[in-house]
């Protein structure tokens, strides 16, 4: 196995990993950044969704070789005190019920809000379509997406 060098959440990270190894499994078994979940292992449920260099990339089905020389955020690298306005949305909004898809969520969100600071619903249906709420908060979730974008816009984007 060969030392893979990673950027988590703006830390630096020589995991001594297969580089076939999907990334979720280095995240949790090896790092214990315990955040994003594993979900169906295929791509398809989004609960493993990840940002790479800020797009949304499914962490079960994309090798951890693939993300070197590339900046990983997880929802832990959101914010550590829940600050991050999608974050407090969320709870505000009380979008998660079994909670297993909200870290899928969230990073799918951070992703389209910094892409398209004002989405508008189809934006949102369309970027949110990949990762599957088994609890259906989809009507939460657009309004927390609505609500942190708009908190996001009034402090410039940051």
């Amino acid at each position: 196995m060969a030392a893979i060098k990673l950027t988590i959440n703006g830390m630096e990270y020589s995991p001594d990993v297969d580089p076939e190894t999907p990334l979720v499994h280095v995240l949790r078994d090896t790092l214990g950044l315990m955040g994003t979940k594993f979900g169906c292992g295929m791509g398809q449920c989004g609960a493993c969704t990840v940002l790479m260099d800020g797009a949304a990339a499914r962490s079960c089905s994309l090798a951890v070789s693939t993300f070197v020389g590339k900046k990983i955020t997880t929802v832990e690298g959101l914010s550590a005190d829940r600050s991050h306005p999608l974050q407090k949305a969320w709870i505000d909004l009380q979008v998660p019920q079994c909670g297993y898809c909200q870290s899928g969520q969230l990073m799918s969100a951070a992703a389209l809000v910094a892409a398209k600071p004002e989405p508008t619903d189809p934006d949102i249906d369309d970027a949110m379509s990949g990762v599957l709420c088994r609890c259906g908060t989809y009507l939460r979730i657009r309004k927390a997406i609505h609500q942190a974008a708009a908190e996001l816009r009034q402090k410039g984007g940051k």
